[in-house]
């Protein structure tokens, strides 16, 4: 008997390679990717605002990324010293709102130029629900803030289509070369309710399907689907019973390359990994003549890799461990 509910996913027209340049923006699943993706070695850049939940929010920072926006400082707020923006996640702070600024006009060049220069955007969309606040309009983070200075709702599908459509045809004409991969997080937002989550991502996947026939360049990805039928078990979710475990992360990345890297670069990626558990080995006897000689032959094949990957500061510290174990 068959207790596992499999479907294909049609592998990618333009694939991901060590070659390519990532921009991976959205919900806490585009972290996973993105760390995924980083240690992997690809050139990645992950969530320059923090995370963030709704694709109106992350069409608004795409678009001020295109435009090299400045930061709108009336969104700028003040908590127990530090400075936020309701366009952004808590990570981008600043001890004053000058250095937020700072921070603020750095993110948005780093953004311009993997856009400009990049092969792939992953947009990852959390939530449809969105937090109006009474003045600056729609946050992307509330910021511990009276709940009284906001207004939740859920958009209807043209005003987030609307959104979309005209950024993603900006990035058509801008940006053509650039592929956009779509996808809806397999995280849940029960704190919304169980039926309003639903709600939700039945929205954000409606999205993603009208997006991707109106524009060449964008396909979507299942994560949520294969969430919701291939791991459909509660051993494949947390404790908080709402996010993924690594396992669940390690299985749809492992749909992810499946359909976006090619069996060379999947190669390269099991190379790079194998590295990753030798690496973390941990030797019976640290001050062995064996050790000695599995960390010089690691450190070989390091620098044969070195070439076309930066492992400078996995050599720097298995040369350190090794002056110690020859000059103890």
């Amino acid at each position: 008997m068959n207790w596992f509910t499999s479907f294909e996913i049609t592998p990618a027209s333009s694939p991901i390679s060590h070659q390519s340049k990532i921009l991976s923006m959205g919900s806490c699943f585009a972290q996973v990717v993105g760390s995924k993706l980083e240690s992997n070695k690809f050139d990645v850049l992950c969530n320059p605002f923090g995370t963030i939940f709704h694709p109106n929010i992350l069409s608004r920072l795409l678009n001020h990324a295109l435009f090299e926006d400045s930061l709108d400082e009336s969104g700028i707020l003040e908590r127990e010293g530090m400075y936020f923006h309701y366009s952004a996640h808590s990570d981008l702070v600043g001890k004053s709102k000058e250095e937020l600024i700072q921070i603020w006009d750095k993110r948005i060049h780093q953004t311009q130029d993997y856009l400009a220069s990049g092969t792939h955007l992953i947009l990852t969309f959390g939530t449809a629900w969105i937090y109006d606040h009474q003045e600056f309009g729609s946050v992307a983070n509330c910021h511990k803030q009276p709940q009284k200075q906001f207004e939740k709702r859920l958009p209807p599908l043209n005003e987030m289509l609307l959104d979309l459509e005209v950024t993603l045809g900006n990035f058509s004409r801008v940006f053509p070369k650039l592929n956009i991969i779509l996808t809806v997080s397999p995280v849940r937002h029960i704190k919304d309710g169980i039926p309003e989550n639903q709600l939700s991502k039945s929205l954000l996947r409606l999205l993603c399907h009208e997006l991707e026939k109106k524009f060449e360049k964008v396909n979507y990805f299942p994560a949520y689907e294969i969430m919701m039928d291939e791991l459909r078990d509660y051993r494949f979710y947390k404790e908080d019973r709402i996010h993924p475990t690594s396992e669940a992360e390690n299985y749809i990345w492992k749909r992810f390359s499946e359909a976006y890297f090619s069996k060379k670069t999947q190669g390269i990626i099991s190379e790079i990994q194998k590295i990753h558990r030798e690496l973390t080995h941990r030797p019976l006897n640290p001050e062995s003549d064996s050790h000695r000689k599995f960390l010089q032959n690691l450190r070989t094949k390091l620098e044969q890799m070195g070439t076309e990957f930066d492992f400078s500061k996995d050599i720097e510290l298995i040369n350190r461990t090794l002056e110690r174990l020859i000059n103890p």
